[in-house]
């Protein structure tokens, strides 16, 4: 039996995120229907690095794959792109160690929250980026920033729900960036791990002290209290991209 690492681009617009369900179309469904055509067996399951909401993106996401078919990386890659749809791609194809594990193995995740600036709506950017129609204070965010910047019990970051989930909410967040190149805004951040909605709820977080409805203090008694109220709102997921996985 062979383990395959692959790493897939994916335009989450029209998903109900990655991870399977009962009830919606998710890329985790679509990849393993492709799957099955391309060894014609029974459809494999795939596991992947993180499950992503619904309408997030992922520009370079990984998944393993157990299978017993000697098809070579090149041609599982050309197979899987003529069967997958267009706004799912296959990137890369690898033989991985038999523990290999896409979610479990993970060293560390870098997303990015994207923002169109420009006064009006860019149709061209319709769920793919979230329209914000102000210049951000990009100084100000960035200097909220790094107070996120280390090892910090992100509670108030995450969705209630979220807590009771898992065992710590302690995460390292190892660099945290905002930048700015002409109507576009990127928010970029990279870590060990994520909470449920933690980047989208940073991400509101440094809007709404841009704005003036939150102060660099806020963000201090949010991380020592865990009170989600001190945050900003949590943004829409169609500005949030899955960038890149650290092995």
């Amino acid at each position: 039996m062979r383990n395959l690492k692959v790493f897939i681009a994916y335009n989450g617009a029209e998903y109900h995120g990655f991870q399977r369900q009962d009830n919606a179309v998710t890329v985790q469904e679509v990849v393993e229907r492709a799957l099955g055509k391309l060894l014609k067996t029974e459809p494999p399951t795939v596991y992947g690095c993180s499950r992503t909401d619904a309408g997030v993106h992922a520009r370079r996401f990984c998944f393993n794959v157990h299978i017993d078919s000697a098809i070579p990386c090149e041609g599982f890659i050309k197979g899987m792109n003529t069967l997958l749809p267009r706004d799912i791609a296959v990137l890369s194809c690898e033989e991985a160690e038999e523990d290999f594990h896409a979610r479990y193995c993970a060293r560390g995740k870098e997303y990015v929250y994207m923002l169109s600036t420009k006064p009006q709506r860019d149709v061209f950017l319709q769920k793919l980026a979230y329209h914000y129609p102000y210049k951000p204070d990009v100084d100000t965010m960035n200097r909220a920033a790094r107070l996120l910047v280390g090892e910090h019990d992100f509670a108030a970051f995450c969705r209630a729900e979220c807590k009771g989930r898992v065992k710590s909410t302690v995460r390292t967040i190892y660099d945290m960036e905002v930048t700015e190149r002409g109507d576009i805004c990127e928010i970029r951040v990279r870590g060990n791990g994520f909470l449920y909605n933690m980047v989208r709820i940073a991400a509101g977080t440094l809007l709404y002290i841009s704005e003036g409805r939150r102060t660099e203090q806020d963000i201090l008694k949010a991380l020592e209290s865990g009170d989600r109220a001190l945050c900003g709102v949590t943004l829409p997921p169609e500005g949030l991209y899955l960038n890149e996985v650290f092995y």
